[in-house]
């Protein structure tokens, strides 16, 4: 593997790992917002949430396609569509890593 080839994984995997710690703090939230914020009584809950999948949508958009198209827009088409690939690959990987830990789990 090339030098640059290395620079895109290494910035891929962290890109996906960016993706990673935003979606464990959203999980979070959700699987605590009853004891935050109490059962949902009121329209500003339901509200809230789908603001929070708008939110998400636009975080995740930009960590996973942002600098593609960065390196697109400059030319570096090859080198988009590998971060992307890379990017897309190491979130395959951690996904596949969080179902096996799932299904090792006692049930």
């Amino acid at each position: 593997m090339s030098k640059d080839n290395l620079k895109l994984l290494k910035m891929a995997v962290l890109q996906a790992l960016g993706a990673l710690v935003y979606i464990a703090g959203v999980a979070s939230l959700m699987y605590n917002g009853e004891k935050l914020f109490g059962q949902g009584t009121n329209i500003l809950q339901p509200i809230a949430i789908l603001l929070l999948l708008v939110l998400s949508a636009a975080v995740m958009g930009l960590l996973i396609f942002g600098r593609p198209v960065i390196l697109y827009l400059d030319g570096r088409k090859k080198d988009a569509l590998k971060f992307l690939g890379y990017t897309v690959g190491s979130l395959f990987l951690i996904t596949i890593i969080f179902l096996a830990v799932i299904m090792a789990l006692p049930k």
